[in-house]
């Protein structure tokens, strides 16, 4: 790959490009959008990670799943990569998807094990694909609630299997073999929507490990990380994964259920449903995205645009190349300050999002001006202006986030017990606004406030000792920031 000289982005110039996006004219000429002038990309620190992502991420679906027949997908990866963007998704899930990887992959030497392989190209990025399958070695039974696929099916029959099916389809023949020295950045277990999946997931570490039966995905990848084969799935020793995380669009009390329950030290990435319609649903930013942040996750955003729901799409799954969306926003919903809330709502790091087509025109290439509206700080949005993005998209497309459960408001503290003068609860469930504290109410008086944090693990309650007597009526009410109250009593 040659390498081109990036320039430093003024604060003048990106005001420029910034307004453009928003305003939807065309402002400025690159002349054939020449990325061999593009500023180099802002990047932020990756969760615990030793690595610094671009705050611009290239997603694995729009034009490189459902491929329209006039777009080629691979020059969307190779733009993506001379722009210094180095975090890149796809999926088991996503049709040719991880192929059209492979046929950028080659061009820019990064097949191991050939002459010219790239190998500091190849550890400048990072490399996240997705399993949907729950279980770890075939022959699992069903369960109910609980979705195993993959577009490999039927040779794909686990999660190991869709693991080889990544690395062959990215590196190698796409019949089995992958080259030795490939390897995933990270694999996540995709699109989690219940805790029946979350049960099966853990089986083999809650449980009793049976190489002899079945087990759930997770262990069974962890041996592909560590270089291990407690399970049996791995006898030659591969390590074939470097890290293991999982995504979800939908459940934001299973996803935390999800983090909660790792007292395994396995999950280490989060990719999350967040756009400015979260709060129509019930939401990620003040339930899921702090406890991920608190547990030092690395958090990808996604769905900024609710899979072009938001746009010119109705509320459903793309599922042909028409509901690929390939415009650069629109005049009543600019494509920027989307782009700018996601990046902006705290502990997002990085932020996903599919490319329907480039452009020679930069004004209508999709990329160089998600590229640009990219470029923010964490908390480069204040509150009142993210207000108005959430007013202004509720406005032009009330019911884009179709993949979200509804909403329900504040919840009570769970599962409230007394372990002698200690009551002890699990975290409440916040609306609109984050929660802030709980109050501890004895025979209706209140004994004390505890500060809400965010619950990292299920062996990591909140408490509060109180001098109690046999009888007394004990409750725990979570209040959030606007003073809304929810009460849960012990029985």
């Amino acid at each position: 790959m040659s390498t081109s000289k990036n320039y430093p982005l003024s604060r003048r110039n990106f005001i420029k490009v910034s307004a453009a996006t928003t305003a939807g004219v065309s402002m400025l000429s690159f002349g054939g959008c020449a990325t061999d002038k593009m500023p180099s990309p802002m990047k932020r620190k990756f969760g615990n990670f030793d690595f610094e992502v671009t705050t611009l991420a290239l997603g694995g679906q729009a034009s490189l799943q459902w491929t329209p027949e006039d777009v080629d997908p691979v020059p969307i990866i190779l733009k993506a990569f001379k722009l210094g963007i180095n975090y890149f998704d796809t999926s088991n899930l996503y049709a040719d998807s991880q192929l059209n990887y492979y046929k950028a992959f080659r061009t820019l030497n990064l097949i191991p094990g050939e002459s010219n392989y790239d190998e500091n190209l190849r550890k400048s990025i990072w490399l996240t694909s997705k399993t949907c399958m729950r279980w770890g070695k075939p022959g699992w039974p069903e369960r109910e609630n609980v979705n195993n696929w993959s577009n490999g099916a039927p040779d794909v029959k686990c999660a190991v299997d869709d693991l080889k099916r990544s690395l062959t389809q990215l590196f190698g023949d796409n019949k089995g073999w992958y080259p030795e020295g490939a390897y995933l950045d990270m694999i996540l277990i995709h699109t989690l929507h219940n805790t029946a999946e979350i049960d099966v997931l853990y089986e083999g570490l809650e449980t009793p490990l049976d190489p002899n039966g079945n087990f759930g995905a997770l262990v069974a990848l962890r041996d592909f990380r560590d270089g291990t084969n407690l399970t049996g799935m791995n006898p030659k020793n591969e390590k074939l994964i470097r890290h293991i995380g999982f995504s979800g669009h939908a459940n934001p009390p299973a996803m935390i259920d999800m983090i909660q329950r790792d007292e395994y030290g396995i999950l280490e990435g989060m990719l999350v449903a967040i756009n400015a319609n979260d709060k129509t649903k019930y939401n990620m930013q003040h339930n899921v995205i702090p406890v991920a942040a608190a547990k030092g996750m690395g958090i990808i955003a996604m769905k900024v645009f609710a899979d072009a729901a938001i746009y010119h799409k109705e509320p459903r799954w793309s599922r042909e190349p028409a509901d690929v969306f390939r415009k650069v926003g629109t005049p009543e919903l600019p494509s920027r300050p989307l782009i700018e809330y996601s990046l902006t709502t705290p502990g997002i790091h990085t932020l996903i999002i599919g490319i329907g087509q480039i452009d020679e025109d930069p004004m209508k290439c999709q990329l160089i001006q998600n590229f640009y509206a990219a470029q923010i700080e964490p908390h480069g949005m204040p509150e009142d202006e993210r207000n108005r993005i959430e007013a202004q998209a509720l406005n032009v497309k009330a019911n884009s986030n179709y993949f979200q459960i509804d909403k329900v408001g504040l919840t009570a503290p769970g599962n409230i017990r007394k372990e002698e003068n200690k009551i002890i609860w699990d975290t409440a469930f916040a609306g609109d606004v984050a929660v802030a504290a709980y109050e501890v109410l004895v025979n209706g008086e209140k004994a004390g406030e505890v500060e809400h944090h965010p619950q990292v693990l299920k062996s990591k309650p909140f408490s509060f000792e109180a001098s109690v007597k046999e009888g007394d009526k004990i409750a725990v009410v979570a209040v959030d920031k606007e003073g809304n109250r929810a009460e849960a009593a012990l029985a």
